[in-house]
C-alpha cells in the first residue's frame, strides 16, 4: 500500500488550485469533471504524490459521514480483493470493494471514525 493522494474539501476548488499551482509551484496532474463539479489533482511534477481539490459543495450531502475538515488520504494498491480480505481479517471496518469515478475502490476507518480510500 502506498499514499497516492490526499483529498483537501475547499469552499474554493479553482481558488485552492490556483495557489498550489501560481504561488507554490506545483502542477496540475488531473482534472476530473463531476456534473457541475470540477475536481483537480495537483502537485509537485517531479513526485507521484498529490493534493485532490474537492469541493465541499461537492459534498453536502456526505453519504459517509465523513469529516470534512479532515483531510481524506487514498491509498493506491496493487490488488485491490487481496487488500481489502487483508484488512477485513485483521479486524478493520471496511465497506464493500466497488466503482467509484470509474476507478475500483474501498474505504476503511480508523478507530476515531476518519475513512480512507483505497484504488486500485
Amino acid at each position: 500500500m502506498k499514499v497516492g493522494y490526499v483529498v483537501l474539501y475547499v469552499k474554493d476548488a479553482e481558488a485552492c488550485r490556483r495557489f498550489w499551482i501560481e504561488q507554490v509551484g506545483m502542477v496540475e496532474k488531473k482534472r476530473i469533471e463531476a456534473g457541475a463539479f470540477t475536481i483537480a489533482r495537483v502537485g509537485f511534477a517531479e513526485q507521484p504524490f498529490a493534493f485532490e481539490l474537492v469541493p465541499l459543495e461537492m459534498m453536502k450531502d456526505n453519504p459517509d459521514g465523513l469529516d470534512l475538515a479532515t483531510p481524506s488520504i487514498c491509498f493506491h494498491v496493487d490488488d485491490l480483493e487481496a487488500t481489502h480480505t487483508t484488512l477485513v481479517a485483521r479486524g478493520v471496518k471496511a465497506t464493500d470493494p466497488g466503482e467509484h469515478m470509474g476507478m475500483k475502490n474501498f474505504a476503511f476507518s480508523d478507530p476515531e471514525g476518519r475513512w480512507f480510500a483505497v484504488t486500485q
